[in-house]
């Protein structure tokens, strides 16, 4: 076994991978960047050594940085976690020749499944059925255009390197299709070094189903059924589940068979995923099931995998290092019950999901299942790195027993003032499309009304704030002058600001379901900030702030300006693209509100901005 190990990763993953080597008497080494001296998973490593600036590409992928901490702290191995190095292949060989253990994938299956072109490729000689598009090496726009026409929109263009939904996009029409490709292509380059792209028929009704497979070096490889994560946005998974919703065993055994034969054709050892878009018009049939790409690590959503199967998947990843073989056989594995987990994001979907950093001054996670967090009460949320907060695990006899847990536990996370997904989880773990199981990667899209729709506070809210905006000696009939009558409720009138607009409630309650603290009130997943009224409503004053309406484009989050295309005295028009902010691995587009001309313009390439700075001003024209 391992003696010692260094994880080469930040947040929950770091902390799960130093508890379960802690488990099994191994030593661990943490590395983190300047910002992340305080979190969690550096206190609970055995050491930890500072390796840059908060960027990750100062500190989480500094190669040489890695291993000169490895070298300085005795680590026999290097654990990668997800994300950042875990599936480049050129780290994973420098480890194992700086004489390390490589807690991963071999390198040469990173490179044969990395390049999704290559791996299709491959996956076909192997037998493997694969989604029909482009795979070529003519990169020209114009050829890629022409493929795109002849498969037939819609279609998906996806960069070879890609992963995690960066470098994606949907095109409708033949006449988005190059700017779409120009946004595709930069944002592959940002994020992986590598514009190419292939171009693959969109599936109207796709369900995204994946196998978690696992090789050993003796050659056995075994698979550990499906998770579902068609529950998506932005091509993030939000809520997955294991099993798959609507999978017979038939096609079960099928899908799963096909994702042994992926990982025999690249000689895996290793935990891996084998992805796969199912069209699910007719429901889940084998023969509309087609291979996507392959993960070569582990992934977020692992935990589900482990609650229906009963095994700790990081424990078979060390073992499996170490020169053991496989745990288990395939005959020995089964599923037992029903998983589901669910992401909680710094995020505001109110607000087009975008990222909301700051001091997590209160935070409440339930108790009442598996939680998988990285962050505390206090910790800060940067705009480095990825913006999820915790995984919520729930498992039950039955789909809707894991249902019901999720949700319960969803509706009792308490976040404040950093914004965060849980009212959204509850509303969606409530709908009654999700609760038949009727999912696909369109659900968020289809129900955006009511899932993120405007929220109105609810009676329950209103009673909770007006009551917590009542003085003490006020709720007392005996000192109170509005007078009371025998075996009536104690009710008068108050004006509450919540969520910046004013309410008028009769007040006759605290009701026990709602939470709170001073100044915000939690209810299912939801923090509504209360205050007395001043003399205008709250935010539609003077100087309330300027927004589109004046002209002024200001910066939706805090982060990195990528691209700007235009300049002083420009033209613009309503709908033109004027530039790109990227913060916690996500872009975001900032166009023209109006016809009008720049008059104003702040934003300069490589700038780093701050949530609310003003980045352009557009005078309409007259």
């Amino acid at each position: 076994m391992i003696e010692s190990l260094l994880v080469a990763n930040r947040g929950e993953i770091a902390r799960r991978i130093i508890r379960t080597a802690r488990r099994l008497g191994i030593r661990t080494i943490a590395v983190h960047s300047n910002v992340d001296a305080d979190m969690a998973f550096v206190r609970e490593a055995d050491e930890a050594m500072e390796i840059g600036a908060a960027p990750a590409r100062d500190s989480y992928l500094r190669q040489d940085r890695i291993l000169d901490a490895a070298s300085k702290s005795g680590a026999g191995a290097i654990h990668p976690g997800y994300g950042f190095l875990s599936e480049n292949a050129e780290f994973a060989e420098a480890v194992q020749a700086a004489g390390l253990v490589w807690v991963g994938a071999p390198p040469a299956a990173i490179r044969a499944m990395g390049l999704k072109d290559a791996a299709k490729q491959r996956m076909i000689a192997a037998g493997v059925p694969v989604t029909p598009g482009y795979h070529g090496d003519d990169q020209s726009a114009e050829r890629l255009q022409s493929e795109a026409d002849a498969i037939g929109y819609p279609v998906l263009i996806k960069a070879i390197a890609g992963g995690g939904g960066k470098g994606m996009r949907r095109v409708e029409r033949g006449e988005d299709f190059p700017a779409a490709l120009a946004g595709c292509r930069r944002e592959a380059m940002s994020s992986f070094g590598d514009d190419r792209v292939l171009i693959e028929k969109y599936i109207l009704s796709p369900r995204h189903i994946e196998v978690q497979v696992f090789g050993d070096s003796q050659g056995d490889v075994v698979h550990l059924f499906e998770r579902d994560c068609s529950l998506q946005r932005r091509h993030q998974k939000v809520i997955e589940e294991a099993p798959a919703p609507g999978m017979d065993a038939a096609t079960r055994d099928a899908v799963c068979q096909a994702a042994i034969k992926a990982a025999r054709a690249v000689n895996y050892v290793g935990a891996g995923t084998i992805e796969f878009i199912a069209d699910a018009s007719e429901g889940l049939r084998a023969d509309r099931i087609w291979f996507m790409e392959m993960n070569t690590r582990l992934q977020v959503e692992h935990p589900v995998t482990e609650a229906i199967t009963g095994q700790d998947l990081v424990e078979w990843q060390l073992r499996i290092a170490s020169g053991e073989p496989l745990p288990l056989k395939q005959d020995q594995l089964s599923i037992t019950g029903w998983a589901m987990e669910a992401r909680l994001y710094a995020e505001n979907p109110a607000n087009g999901f975008l990222p909301s950093t700051g001091r997590l001054e209160h935070l409440r996670l339930p108790d009442t299942l598996r939680i998988d967090s990285g962050v505390e009460e206090g910790d800060e949320v940067t705009p480095y790195y990825d913006p999820m907060l915790a995984k919520l695990v729930s498992h039950g006899t039955t789909r809707r027993d894991a249902v019901r847990a999720l949700c319960k536990a969803a509706g009792g996370v308490e976040v404040w003032p950093v914004r965060s997904n849980a009212g959204f989880l509850v509303r969606t773990l409530r709908h009654p499309d999700f609760l038949a199981g009727g999912v696909d990667t369109g659900f968020i899209e289809r129900h955006q009304h009511d899932l993120i729709g405007p929220r109105e506070p609810g009676e329950e809210v209103l009673q909770a704030a007006a009551a917590s905006l009542l003085p003490k000696r006020s709720r007392d009939v005996w000192t109170t002058l509005t007078g009371f009558r025998l075996n009536a409720e104690n009710d008068r009138q108050v004006a509450v600001d919540v969520g910046k607009k004013r309410y008028l409630v009769q007040t006759n309650g605290v009701p026990r379901t709602v939470r709170s603290k001073e100044g915000v009130i939690f209810l299912d997943g939801e923090a509504w900030e209360i205050e007395a009224p001043r003399a205008a409503p709250a935010g539609h004053g003077p100087g309330s702030g300027a927004g589109s309406g004046d002209g002024a484009i200001v910066a939706p989050m805090p982060g990195l300006v990528i691209a700007v295309s235009i300049a002083n005295g420009d033209l613009v028009r309503r709908g033109q693209p004027l530039l790109v902010i990227e913060a916690m691995k996500m872009e975001q587009v900032l166009h023209a509100p109006f016809d009008g001309v720049v008059v104003e313009l702040k934003a300069c390439e490589g700038n780093q901005v701050v949530e609310g700075s003003l980045l352009v001003r557009i005078k309409g024209e007259e």
